[in-house]
């Protein structure tokens, strides 16, 4: 097998000719395109190319029909839920869905009255339901999660369920807010109709019995049996982590990243990144940036080109932002998550939950901020004064959406002052102008407020810029404990904690492979037990 690169201007690609001539004669394949801007703004294109009998092609997964097989028990229709579903499918096991929230059909109409209405539903929004966390955020596909499994076996069943191919091939593979829910739903036809179950509205809160014998409670009052169970339920099911506490089990507090979104004009990041020569039909400019602050990595997270912000609490009386694109990413802004790392050493204390407890206090702190100045004349009247308007025109602007979120521009919040007047957003609930350099915790502010003046693209930090709080949903702030080689819960054998609810995954991506590798842990085991 040999490898060659070939480039081609934006909007064009390389000639057939040219492709055949590099190759030689060999059957050859595109296996990476990217666009490199760092000069002129081009594409590249990476192929691979094999001698007769030299290429295997790949073998499609053997599912089975399971319906009368060993049935094992998944917690959560997340990425790590679905593909562990999927993989149990090919091991002639049975997998039993519960899914807290509703389908990922029904689940929109919830997460319609939480940006129309700041209406929280706790069990169906951006982040439970059908689909997980991801199926509403863009659809991302990056991964450095390589060496834990194949990446290309989990993209490629992506596509076997409707995603375009198109994510084979490139750099940094997106699916799209609009088309990866009919993924999400084939991928649950196609268990069915294996033999598989699903339930939706059904909220573990009860887990009985051990290895080859669980007895698992929702708390809709029904029960349901299975061999083992596999744990997959996302980074924001605390109760969860409160069941497996009850139950006596390990918990540790894990790191996680907690910041702001930055939203700016679509066009100012095309400009900055495409150095002034993007055009219609060109991709919607990207950007990334990693800084180290006083012991503590700044980074960019889950940039969404094109795309809006979203409400994605998960309980009332809290404010927490995410982004998300369709597929076609052709919206006017651009998003980002810009969050500092905290590690468990940063929040004193032995508890296993300080960290969360740190997210939710942050969140609910957003929340209050924005009642305070909505609802209270003092409250607002220091507001306006310190953004140096009238009364009457700070409350003039002021959103009436509960989930109407605090904002302040770039350069304000770096030079701590208030600002006097919000740019457009595509934040549906709306802003309303908050000191975010006081609002957020120190060791997060201070931090931002060092990075966002030396970040190493054009134009980058400006008050076209707006911040929005909170970004606090990266990760989890608890890790349930699994032994490294079966994967089964140190407390409590035959469970399997999965994905980024156990705090072993970030992304969909690596939450897939990894459902894959639990379900094989677990069929592993089982087949040892009846040895």
């Amino acid at each position: 097998m040999i490898e060659f690169e070939l480039t081609a201007a934006l909007g064009h690609e390389p000639k057939l000719r040219e492709i055949e001539a590099r190759a030689g004669g060999r059957q050859w394949f595109l296996r990476k395109r990217s666009i490199d801007s760092r000069k002129e703004p081009l594409w590249r294109y990476r192929y691979e190319a094999y001698d007769e009998g030299e290429y295997t092609p790949r073998q499609a997964p053997d599912y089975k029909d399971v319906s009368n097989a060993e049935p094992v028990i998944v917690a959560g229709s997340g990425p790590a839920g679905m593909f562990a579903a999927l993989e149990l499918l090919v091991l002639g096991l049975k997998p039993i869905i519960l899914e807290r929230g509703k389908n990922v059909h029904e689940r929109k109409f919830d997460m319609a009255k939480l940006s129309r209405d700041g209406i929280v539903d706790p069990e169906s929004n951006y982040c439970y339901g059908e689909g997980g966390a991801g199926a509403f955020s863009d659809g991302k596909l990056y991964t450095r999660s390589s060496k834990r499994g194949d990446v290309g076996e989990v993209l490629q069943r992506l596509v076997d369920f409707g995603a375009s191919s198109s994510i084979l091939i490139d750099a940094h593979p997106h699916i799209g807010s609009d088309k990866l829910p009919a993924v999400v739903e084939n991928i649950r036809n196609f268990i069915v109709r294996h033999g598989g179950e699903y339930h939706f509205q059904s909220c573990v809160c009860g887990i009985d019995g051990g290895p080859g014998s669980f007895e698992v409670r929702c708390k809709n009052g029904k029960t349901y049996k299975g061999a083992a169970v596999i744990l997959a339920t996302g980074h924001s099911a605390r109760d969860i982590y409160e069941m497996l506490a009850e139950k006596g089990g390990a918990l540790e507090a894990k790191g996680f990243a907690l910041g702001v979104r930055v939203e700016h004009p679509q066009e100012k990041i095309n400009w900055a990144q495409y150095h002034g020569q993007w055009k219609p039909g060109i991709p919607a400019a990207e950007y990334s940036f990693v800084e180290q602050q006083d012991g503590r990595g700044v980074f960019s997270f889950c940039m969404c080109p094109g795309g809006i912000l979203v409400p994605s609490s998960t309980e009332p009386g809290t404010v927490v932002l995410n982004g998300m694109s369709n597929s076609a990413r052709n919206g006017r802004f651009a998003n980002a998550g810009v969050v500092v790392q905290l590690e468990p050493e940063d929040i004193p204390g032995d508890n296993p939950f300080r960290l969360m407890d740190f997210q939710q206090g942050v969140e609910r702190r957003m929340y209050e901020y924005c009642c305070a100045v909505r609802d209270g004349k003092d409250e607002a009247r220091s507001a306006a004064d310190k953004a140096g308007i009238s009364l009457r025109e700070f409350m003039s602007g002021l959103p009436q959406n509960p989930m109407a979120a605090p904002a302040q521009r770039m350069e304000d919040f770096c030079l701590g002052r208030l600002s006097k007047k919000m740019p457009e957003t595509s934040y549906h609930p709306g802003v309303i102008s908050a000191p975010l350099h006081e609002l957020l915790p120190p060791i997060v502010a201070q931090r931002l407020r060092k990075v966002f003046p030396r970040v190493k693209i054009r134009n980058y930090y400006s008050n076209a810029a707006l911040l929005l709080g909170v970004e606090s949903r990266t990760s989890s702030p608890v890790r349930i404990p699994r032994d490294g080689e079966s994967l089964q819960y140190v407390s409590m054998p035959g469970i399997y904690p999965c994905g980024e609810g156990a705090g072993y995954s970030g992304g969909i991506v690596s939450s897939a492979i990894d459902g894959i590798r639990c379900a094989q842990a677990a069929a592993d085991a089982l087949n040892n037990r009846s040895k």
